[in-house]
């Protein structure tokens, strides 16, 4: 017998002679509880079961997470989410409902609201995200321009060509830089009023600006509380303009707040809180998140978001109940403890 084959021999023997000496000792002490201490102990002194015991419990997690609406993806994202110190969310249809509506048409051209609406619905008629689908809904039953060329530019907005003109819809920013002029006085008090403003302007000028609005989820407010009472940091990292931002953080008690975030921006934040020894979870929904969810080492899609967001997550959430998100936090750190 070579040197190889004694040792796995003499392990097995002094286990089986442990196994043994404790099996009689129990005997004397209490002969009911023989048969389970003597299992564990062989369970436990068995390199197969540690090995096993890690992959079963990651297993078992999943399985629980998947009963309440939470699908995990990848196999460290359980383990990875109980580590997780900064959680990070995205904005409209994350943190809120997602179920936008336009509240407010301010024309500033040659179109009147209704045409501005129409305009604003083609160019948004395949977009995923909810201010596309709040464009649509609100022109339900018109009749929509021909638009050619669309594009479109994450983070921005959306771009087209219109009756030979190049046409913008999208972040007040974005469409400023096609035309170059500033909105009139009238209307520079909208971006600020709390509500979701974006604008639709041609080389030519400004031709409104569209006020949409959108509530948290009712059960945001309870999920942050309950991550920050166990020493985790909460962020709302959002495209959308400050004062929306601030509104929405201000409600659900956040204290970060990085709006006017383009998709690099977002990235960017992340990877600075890495830098500092952050371990993030990043939570969102929206084709822009999709670069920072790739970044951040977990990551959480809701289930309704878009496709390239859910491609890219480490968990879906897809109850999309806020709530769902904490109860797996802690079976993560149950498990994982």
């Amino acid at each position: 017998m070579n040197s190889l084959t004694a040792l796995p021999v003499g392990f097995i023997i002094t286990l089986l002679f442990l196994a043994t000496a404790v099996a009689v000792v129990w005997w004397f002490i209490d002969p009911g509880q023989v048969l389970w201490i003597t299992v564990s102990v062989l369970v436990v002194t068995c390199p197969c079961a540690l090995s096993l015991a890690t992959p079963v419990a990651l297993t078992v997690a999943s399985g629980a997470m998947a009963r309440t609406g939470l699908l995990v993806t990848h196999s460290h994202a359980v383990e990875t989410l109980a580590r997780a110190s900064h959680f990070v969310f995205d904005k409209t249809g994350t943190l809120t409902t997602g179920e936008m509506r336009v509240l407010d048409i301010l024309p500033l051209g040659r179109l009147d609201q209704l045409d501005s609406l129409a305009l604003a619905a083609a160019l948004e008629q395949a977009s995923e995200h909810p201010i596309g689908a709040a464009l649509r809904q609100a022109s339900a039953g018109k009749l929509l321009p021909a638009v050619d060329g669309l594009i479109n530019e994450p983070g921005s907005g959306m771009s087209a060509q219109h009756a030979g003109r190049s046409v913008r819809l999208g972040r007040p920013d974005y469409v400023l830089a096609l035309h170059g002029k500033p909105l009139p006085e009238g209307a520079q008090s909208l971006p600020a009023s709390g509500d979701t403003v974006i604008a639709l302007g041609d080389e030519s000028g400004w031709i409104a600006l569209f006020r949409l609005g959108d509530e948290p989820r009712p059960e945001a407010a309870a999920m942050v509380a309950a991550l920050r009472a166990a020493g985790r940091q909460v962020a709302l990292l959002t495209g959308d303009a400050a004062p929306a931002a601030r509104r929405v953080a201000q409600a659900l008690g956040i204290d970060e707040v990085q709006a006017d975030a383009s998709p690099q921006a977002k990235h960017d934040y992340v990877r600075r809180l890495q830098a500092s020894g952050a371990v993030v979870a990043m939570v969102g929904d929206g084709v822009n998140d999709a670069p920072v969810l790739a970044q951040a080492q977990v990551s959480v899609a809701m289930g309704g978001g878009s496709q390239l967001a859910r491609t890219q997550a480490d968990l879906v959430l897809l109850s999309e109940n806020l709530d769902h998100l904490w109860r797996g936090v802690v079976l993560a750190r149950v498990l994982c403890a």
